[in-house]
C-alpha cells in the first residue's frame, strides 16, 4: 500500500477514504490520457466501461445529429380509439442506441390501449390531460397475483415496470385522454409490445380451454390473425 493510501487509511480511523482514493485515479488517468478529460480518461483505461461509448460513436451521432424533435408533426399511427405519435431511433437519430424512445398517445371516448407487456423495456406514462383508468398485473411470490387498479388524472406519473401486463383506456364519458409514454428502449413501437389478442393466438384453443376450464367452443369468436391492435375502443 502506497503511502498516500496510509495516509487515507489513518485519517478515517483505520478505513479507507474510497471517494479520495477514486478521485486520485480518476485525475492520474485523465493526466496520463493524450488530451486529458473524461473521453482521455476512459480510451486510457479499456476495461472501465464508458457511459459515452467510443469517440466515434459520440462525434457522429450525438453531436452531429439533431437534438429537436417535432413529436406533435411526427407521422399518426391511427387507429380505432385514437392514435399515438412516436420519436425512436428510426425517426430521430439523435436516439440511436441511447436505450430511449417518446409517444404521444391520444385515445377518444371509449378509447383502450391493448392490454400488453414488454419483455424489455419499463415505460413511464404522464398524463397532461383526461383521466386514465389503469391495471397493471404484478407477479405472484406469496401465491396471490398482485393487480394495481387505479385512475390516474392530469399531471400523473404512472409506472409500469418490464415484463409486467398492463393496460390504460379513457376514463372519461366526455373527454378525450393525452397521455406521454415514455420506454427505455430505443425500438418502434410496437416492436417490443407483445398485446393480449396475439398472446392468445400464439396458443393452441384446447389450451386455453384447458386453462380458463371452460369447452373450447367459448374461444370459436376469437380472431385467428395475429397483428399488433395497439388501441382499440369500447363497442
Amino acid at each position: 500500500m502506497s503511502e498516500d493510501s496510509n495516509m487515507q487509511q489513518d485519517n478515517n480511523n483505520g478505513k479507507l477514504d474510497r471517494r479520495a482514493l477514486l478521485g486520485t485515479g480518476v485525475v492520474a488517468v485523465g493526466a496520463a490520457a493524450p488530451g486529458g478529460g473524461l473521453i482521455g480518461a476512459a480510451a486510457a483505461s479499456p476495461d472501465t466501461p464508458s457511459a459515452l461509448g467510443d469517440e466515434g460513436t459520440v462525434d457522429s451521432n450525438l453531436n452531429n445529429a439533431s437534438h429537436l424533435f417535432k413529436l406533435r408533426a411526427a407521422d399518426r399511427a391511427n387507429h380505432d380509439g385514437g392514435y399515438l405519435q412516436g420519436a425512436n431511433e428510426d425517426n430521430f437519430p439523435v436516439l440511436k442506441g441511447q436505450k430511449g424512445s417518446v409517444y404521444f398517445v391520444h385515445l377518444d371516448v371509449g378509447g383502450i390501449r391493448e392490454p400488453h407487456w414488454h419483455p424489455s423495456a419499463w415505460e413511464l406514462n404522464y398524463i397532461i390531460s383526461g383521466k386514465a383508468k389503469w391495471s397493471i398485473l404484478g407477479t405472484h411470490p406469496d401465491g396471490t397475483y398482485k393487480n394495481d387498479v387505479f385512475d390516474a388524472v392530469e399531471g400523473d406519473l404512472v409506472f409500469a415496470p418490464q415484463g409486467y401486463f398492463h393496460y390504460f383506456e379513457n376514463a372519461s364519458t366526455e373527454q378525450p385522454l393525452d397521455v406521454l409514454v415514455m420506454f427505455n428502449t430505443s425500438a418502434g413501437e410496437p416492436n417490443d409490445d407483445i398485446g393480449i389478442v396475439g398472446t392468445l393466438n400464439s396458443l393452441p384453443r384446447e389450451v386455453l380451454a384447458a386453462s380458463f376450464g371452460i369447452p373450447v367452443s367459448a374461444f370459436a369468436n376469437v380472431p385467428t390473425e395475429i397483428k399488433p391492435v395497439v388501441i382499440t375502443r369500447r363497442h
